[in-house]
């Protein structure tokens, strides 16, 4: 057969092809609803509503969106999704009749059970449209019938939105309240946010959104009973629980079956192995700007949401714990070295000495250090760097523990043992000094011949550092919860030592009057 042959015989056959195409795209697109008056009519027995149509309903519909539209938290999605369905009032037709959409003024209601303020929602408003929608006597035309269900099935729309986003991801971002944090966290996206309108049973959905964590439960239950924790008014004691019910909504938990976290308020370290801990010790943290806990929750203002941490405080991260370092050289950061080390070096000339602390002038090391002209340093102090050596003197102990960070901050062991007999612990300079160094690394290398290179170079003064790998990295995360239910179901609190629980409620506060 030759081509033009071929081309004669398969022709008839695309054609037929393209037309059934065509015939199956027509019929699978969503006709209007001709019943649409019938429904509503039924639910409410107004007969303006005999009268509405589709093609009514869709102008006035479009007009009601884009008068709204700056109003919309979500107005690209929420205008894109009825574009792309003919301005089809789903929540409306599908959720009015059944009533539905009052369940959800119901559960709106309650999200003051969840440290929410419930005007965020517009709980009333909706409310106003649905009585007024089934009154069969208040609506008089049909304009006014189209108006009341446009603003209705957006206002809805939105709502359910921002309600599903809320419970599931938070109100705050809190990349954009807090200065210092670095945990990877999920936000709502457009395919997890046009879910909502394709909710067939409205109470099954709301009841799987509810958050279901048992602290998150014990939290709730504290916040409703109204107590006051032990040194706390009422007040402050609902406001701890409001942020750290935020905090629990936020997608920043571990996923992984191993890991470690750091509480930074709580001043504790806990290995976490299937859910449960199997290492616990007590952390040195950075030092915080509300170190003696002068701001509270009770006296805030406007400029308490801007975030101003203080130079040494522990950001907030995730990362993974790569090797550890046996006997490691300190090299002093820049601040440290211009506060501290240079202050004391002018006062003392073998200071650096005695704490076996090299200084290097433009990457070459001076040797003779009691000879140095620390005015001239104070007037160059970008060409000078310093590093202390290994020893029983060095700030980072005998051994640190490595995580990539933006922040240069790591675990270590510490010379500097009195601060953990004491109950508050921030007293670092931003790294996490380790109470038990030894038995944390036995938990991350396990036994072997690491574990016993570890424990043999920690307890001799070698000069040069060993570096050892982790079989497998260690997720670590830096925390900042300030209270929480312990295994008793007892609500524990802890100093706001940062002012972080200040900030976000600062934030959430500007949300909800906004």
């Amino acid at each position: 057969m030759t081509y033009p042959d071929i081309k004669k015989s398969i022709w008839p056959l695309l054609t037929v092809l393209i037309c059934i195409t065509a015939l199956t795209f027509q019929s699978c697109k969503k006709k209007p609803r001709s019943d649409m008056g019938k429904i509503l009519f039924d639910k409410t027995q107004n007969k303006v509503f005999k009268d509405i149509t589709p093609e009514g309903f869709a102008p006035v519909f479009q007009k009601v969106l884009a008068d709204e539209n700056p109003k919309l938290s979500n107005s690209k999605i929420i205008t894109a999704w009825y574009s792309q369905h003919d301005n089809d009032p789903i929540f409306v037709m599908n959720h009015l009749p059944n009533n539905n959409l009052k369940a959800l003024c119901d559960y709106l209601d309650n999200s003051t059970a969840h440290g929410l303020d419930s005007r965020i929602f517009q709980a009333n408003k909706i409310r106003f449209l649905l009585n007024t929608i089934c009154d069969k006597n208040a609506i008089k035309t049909t304009t006014e019938a189209y108006q009341d269900m446009a603003t209705l099935e957006i206002l809805v729309a939105n709502t359910m939105i921002n309600y599903s986003n809320a419970l599931q991801f938070g109100v705050m971002n809190p990349r954009k309240v807090y200065a210092n944090y670095f945990t990877a966290t999920q936000h709502p996206d457009s395919l997890s946010m046009t879910r909502i309108f394709g909710i067939t049973d409205m109470k099954s959905y709301l009841d799987s959104i509810q958050p279901k964590d048992p602290q998150y439960i014990a939290l709730q239950k504290a916040l409703k009973s109204g107590e006051s924790a032990p040194g706390l008014s009422k007040e402050e004691t609902q406001r701890i629980l409001v942020v750290n019910l935020e905090r629990l909504r936020w997608k920043n938990k571990p996923t992984e079956n191993r890991y470690v976290i750091v509480n930074i308020p709580n001043f504790e370290l806990n290995l976490i192995e299937k859910g449960k801990s199997t290492l616990n010790m007590k952390v040195c943290v950075g030092e915080g700007r509300n170190k003696d806990h002068v701001n509270t929750l009770v006296d805030y203002d406007e400029s308490d949401k801007i975030d101003r941490p203080f130079s040494h405080e522990t950001p907030q991260l995730n990362s993974l714990i790569y090797v550890a370092e046996v006997n490691p050289v300190w090299n002093i950061p820049e601040s440290i070295a211009n506060k501290e080390i240079i202050v004391e070096a002018e006062k003392d000339r073998y200071y650096l000495s005695n704490k076996n602390i090299d200084v290097y002038k433009n990457g070459h090391k001076i040797e003779d250090s009691e000879t140095i002209n620390w005015a001239e340093v104070k007037r160059n102090p970008d060409d000078y760097s310093f590093k202390q050596q290994p020893g029983a003197d060095n700030s980072l102990g005998k051994i640190k523990f490595l995580f990539p960070n933006k922040t240069n901050v790591y675990l270590h062991d510490t010379p500097a043992q009195l601060p953990f007999k004491k109950e508050m612990r921030d007293v670092s300079h931003g790294c996490v000094r380790l109470e038990k160094p030894l038995d944390f690394a036995h938990a991350l290398f396990g036994d072997g011949p690491k574990y016993d290179t570890i424990a043999k170079d920690m307890q001799e003064d070698k000069v040069n550092p060993t570096e050892l790998n982790l079989p497998k990295k260690v997720p670590v995360y830096f925390t900042y919860i300030t209270c929480w239910a312990d295994d008793n179901g007892t609500i524990q609190f802890r100093h706001d030592i940062y002012a972080l629980d200040i900030v976000l409620y600062a934030h959430m506060q500007r949300y909800f009057s906004a």
